[in-house]
């Protein structure tokens, strides 16, 4: 008797969303992920705000007018959006559309309010909030970055106690230690293995 007969039920395409505060590096665990991962798609999100020197349309995000972007919320075109930072942000529906008929594992990544919003539109979502091992390490990492005066540091990290008080919102804690960022790309895979291990879990 081989493998297929043992374990005849086929793994189910996980909705993996990424979320925490500004600074905790989000962007470096997804992209790690994806360079690990060749099978696993990424949703790209759309902002108002301009590319920066790295950045490309449509790969890092779909960049778009401020009156393209509210033209999309009043025609409901986002599955869920905000306003951070003075910056529109949000996730096209025609592109959480695409790559969930992909078959293949998705990752996103947004905001607390964000996770909470797709969590209630898609309950089999797996949300993942990673965080700082510690609120001075955080201010380090914000400080450190070079791109923000002190009050914007500021701004961040009230935001981020605020995101942190909806912890209870998710399904898993994951810490980004400094140096240590293939530690936290280790644990969302093994949180992936493990609920592509569940016996029961509905379909996306």
């Amino acid at each position: 008797m081989d493998g297929a007969e043992l374990y005849p039920v086929p793994s189910q395409p996980l909705l993996l969303v990424i979320s925490g505060p500004s600074g905790v590096g989000k962007d470096s665990v997804v992209a790690a992920l994806l360079a690990r991962d060749p099978a696993l798609r990424r949703v790209v999100t759309a902002t108002d705000r301009p590319p920066r020197p790295d950045e490309a349309d449509g790969l890092s995000y779909y960049f778009v007018s401020t009156a393209d972007f509210e033209r999309m919320i009043v025609q409901g075109e986002l599955v869920e959006w905000a306003r951070v930072y003075g910056q529109y942000k949000g996730v096209p529906r025609w592109e959480l559309t695409r790559t969930l008929e992909s078959g293949h594992d998705v990752v996103m990544r947004v905001d607390a309010q964000g996770a909470a919003t797709i969590k209630r539109a898609i309950p089999q979502a797996i949300l993942v909030f990673v965080a700082a091992p510690s609120e001075a390490e955080l201010v380090r990492r914000l400080r450190g970055r070079g791109s923000d005066p002190e009050e914007q540091v500021a701004k961040r990290m009230a935001t981020a106690q605020e995101e942190m008080s909806r912890l209870e919102e998710f399904d898993y804690l994951v810490i980004n230690r400094s140096g240590c960022l293939d530690a936290t790309v280790d644990q969302v895979q093994a949180i992936l293995v493990a609920e592509h291990c569940r016996i029961r879990r509905e379909r996306l």
